[in-house]
């Protein structure tokens, strides 16, 4: 069951256990936003009138965060708790593991736009145009996009994507540019290595015998 601090049913209340009632007289209850703008006021032991001042905003913005009329923007909390020296963590509900925001430095497109963040990133090789294969250009692109370190990143939607966590597992972050280079680079050392299996498998060829020339041994004409 459970119990709401603001709004109590008489009715429900007649139903709780003793347990109950004690959690409910007795608390601490989970302030929320409120009680963290609060609480970092007082690791800073400062009134609201001087959190505002820290901040640059007036007293009435932070009185409205504190009633919970109004919530601070996240980038707002985030400077609240740097300069409480604290810190939020995500855990996992199941395991208790924390988990980490997605990087800032991972890899981006070639506008520089961020690729999106529940999809997986997979490397193919470097980058080329569409067309370049149908004009004759695709080896040429991928030589220039290997010379400027410009990999080609694809991802997969549903379902694939979900076969693909099945069998892989799902990615904790997408991969940095440095790393879909060097994944790039790897690739092109997987094919070499094949090419140079596949050569060192190849028969021989068998070296043709001379053409016979005839009893005069030349082929000189008269």
């Amino acid at each position: 069951m459970t119990i709401s601090v603001q709004r109590v049913d008489p009715e429900e209340m007649s139903e709780w256990t003793d347990a109950e009632v004690d959690v409910y007289l007795l608390g601490p209850f989970d302030g929320g936003v409120p009680g963290v703008v609060r609480r970092v006021r007082r690791v800073l032991d400062v009134s609201q009138r001087g959190l505002a001042a820290i901040l640059g905003i007036s007293q009435s913005q932070v009185a409205r965060w504190e009633t919970g009329r109004t919530s601070p923007r996240a980038d707002t909390v985030v400077e609240l708790l740097r300069l409480a020296r604290l810190r939020v963590t995500l855990t996992d509900a199941e395991t208790g593991e924390e988990v980490e925001p997605m990087r800032d430095d991972g890899g981006r497109d070639r506008a520089r736009r961020r690729y999106p963040a529940h999809v997986d990133l997979e490397v193919t090789g470097w980058w080329a145009p569409r067309d370049a294969m149908s004009t004759g250009q695709g080896a040429r692109w991928r030589v220039r996009s290997r010379r400027r370190q410009v990999p080609r990143v694809r991802y997969h939607l549903t379902p694939w994507r979900r076969v693909m966590r099945w069998v892989h597992g799902t990615p904790v972050d997408h991969p940095g540019l440095h790393q879909l280079v060097a994944e790039a680079f790897h690739l092109d050392d997987v094919r070499e290595e094949r090419h140079r299996r596949a050569v060192a498998l190849r028969p021989a060829r068998a070296t043709p015998p001379p053409p016979d020339l005839g009893p005069g041994g030349d082929w000189s004409e008269d």
